[in-house]
Parts: C-alpha cells; structure tokens; sequence
C-alpha cells in the first residue's frame, strides 16, 4: 500500500507516501500512539486510513490485513482518538480577508473569515431515535455544521445533531458552547438563507435570485443591487460546498449509512474533516478532486441538500468548466527548478 508508488498509496488511502509519513509521526509524537507488539504502527495508520476511504468491516479488514476482528477494531478505536488530539494542529485558524486584498471572490468582503453550512451524513440509530433523524427527504442522517476557510480548509466542525435540526438551531448551539465557534468583533461568516442574520454572520437577501444555476440560465446579468450582492454573496461561500464534496468523495465512510455508534460516527466525521485539513497542507499540487466527485456522485442515499448540489456542481460551470479545474500549472519559476534538477541529474545520476 505505502511502498510501492504515490499512485497506489493514493488509491488505498487517499493519501500519498510523504503526507503518510508526516501523519505517521504527528499521530507518535502528538497523539502518542504507538506499534504493539505484533503490529507495527505503519499498519495501524493504515488500516485505519483503508477503513475511512472504502468503508470496509471488520471481516474485510481482518481477511485483507491477515488479523483478527478484535484486533481490527481495537486498533480502528486507538488510531481514532489519537488523530482527535490533532486538532489543535490541523484545524485552520481563521484569517479575516484584508482591506488590500485584490482577489476577484473574495475583495468584496473584507473581514470575512469564511463560510459555513450544514451537510447531511447518513447514520443507523436505534429504531426509537429514527424519528428524530429522519430527515425531510425520508432517509436517517445526522446534521453537520462545518466551517471552512477560503483555503478550503476546515476551522471548526460540530456533529452529532440529528437530521430533523434546524440549520439555525445547530448554530446556536455552536456558539453558545465555551469551546465552541467563536467569531472576533468586525469580523463575520457567510451563509445561506437557512441561517438569520446577525451579529458575525452575513446571509444572502430573501426573495431575490441566489443560487448560480439561477445566473447560469441565458447568462442572465444582475438588474438590482440585491441581486449583484447575492451572485457575488454565492460565489463567495461556494467554497464551503466545495469543501464537502471533497470531504465525501474522499472518505466513502461519509456516504454510506455506517454500522458504528452514532458517538463514533460522530469522531469519524471530526477525523476526516483533520485529514481533509493535512492533505490540504502536505499533497499540495496533488490535491486534484476530479475524481472525487465522481465517487461521492455514485453514492447510494447521499441526503445532502439541494442547494448544496447545485451550488456544487454550478460553481464548477461558473468557475470555466468543471474537470481540471483544481489542477496545478506550471508557471516560470517552477519551469527553472526543474530544468536545474534535470540538469544536476545528467551531471550526476546516482
């Protein structure tokens, strides 16, 4: 899985070798995890990695890693509460956008700190609790706030209420809790018409066209000042929506109704939101998402809503066409450096 090449180690567990490497020594050193005495910890990460990105059960992965299912799971349960203690390493600490920033997105907010929103992710409960989680579409799920920042980055994420909750209801929550999310004086979040307006928080206007297949039809233009304010307003906070489908698309535990604890569930969703965080930091250029969103579009029962969708798959259209559009391209200065490294190459090949 991690030997081999960047290819295969991404196929397995999302990730590549050197980011793997890096996770390796924040969960030793940070989490304070460590092998066991017949399983090396190179193969708890990684087992662990395999079960978030393809949803395997325990039986799979016993019959895969040539290990007993308590052993799987004990070590599933160990690498999941040492990943949790990286929080304070990996969760983005919000920036507010300067006055002299000249970006097109986001130069017509200054002070904003990022978006939020609500996702739905899809759990088994207890037949007593299905009421609570049973959605508006009929499916059970579990209702996640998480807030990003314009580097796609997650700064602060909350699980665990169920899916008949209110957008609004699970902010109060948010902010009401002593560790909870804060926003600075001057500063404020943007999100959608679900949410109320407020102090710190900036929704779009009511009753006039939001979202960007609305602007995409017959390349319409913006007639008032309310209708400018929300494609400008749309375009900004896509960034969140964008966020979750790259958080589902790489984890396919995120997409299928999971047989843990809705408690588990819960730290699951916290891990790969830190994941999501590190790849962000370390795979760099390699960070392309084409190929997540056509995983998490063949997901069986993703009760995500459709405002999410379409904002989504809208931005991609909006943005000059959906596939490639994250990809790296070279400019100058990249084009010297390899040129130099090609050239010490031929000097010297070993």
């Amino acid at each position: 899985m991690i030997r081999e090449s960047d290819t295969l180690c991404r196929n397995y567990l999302r990730i590549n070798r050197y980011t793997f490497g890096v996770l390796l020594e924040m969960v030793r050193n940070i989490g304070g995890l460590y092998e066991t005495r017949n399983t090396c910890l190179e193969e708890i990460v990684a087992g662990f990695l395999y079960t978030l990105a393809h949803h395997k059960k325990n039986r799979m992965m016993g019959a895969h890693f040539y290990r007993s299912g308590e052993t799987i799971s004990r070590q599933f349960y160990a690498c999941l509460l040492e990943i949790l203690k990286l929080h304070v390493f990996l969760l983005k600490k919000p920036t507010p956008i300067q006055e002299d920033c000249d970006d097109e997105r986001w130069k017509h907010f200054k002070n904003h700190l990022g978006s939020l929103d609500g996702t739905m992710i899809l759990v088994n409960v207890p037949c007593e609790d299905r009421p609570k989680y049973r959605t508006r579409k009929g499916t059970l799920a579990m209702n996640v706030l998480g807030v990003c920042s314009p580097e796609m980055k997650f700064t602060y994420v909350l699980p665990g209420w169920e899916g008949s909750a209110h957008d609004g209801r699970i902010l109060r929550d948010a902010i009401s809790r002593p560790n909870g999310l804060k926003v600075p004086k001057g500063c404020y979040y943007l999100c959608d018409g679900g949410y109320t307006n407020g102090e710190g928080f900036l929704a779009s206007y009511r009753g006039h066209l939001y979202h960007l297949k609305e602007w995409n039809r017959g390349a319409r233009q913006p007639l008032t000042a309310e209708e400018y304010f929300n494609l400008r307003h749309a375009k900004t906070r896509n960034v969140i929506e964008r966020c979750f489908g790259l958080l589902k698309g790489r984890w396919g535990i995120l997409r299928i109704p999971s047989w843990f604890s809705l408690q588990t569930h819960g730290r699951i969703v916290l891990a790969c939101a830190l994941l999501h965080n590190l790849v962000k930091r370390y795979m760099l250029s390699e960070f392309d998402d084409d190929d997540l969103y056509e995983e998490s579009s063949d997901s069986d029962g993703d009760d995500s809503d459709d405002d999410d969708d379409i904002e989504r798959m809208d931005e991609s259209s909006a943005s000059g066409g959906g596939r490639g559009r994250n990809k790296w391209f070279w400019n100058a200065e990249e084009d010297r450096v390899l040129v130099s490294a090609l050239s010490d190459l031929a000097v010297d090949p070993h």
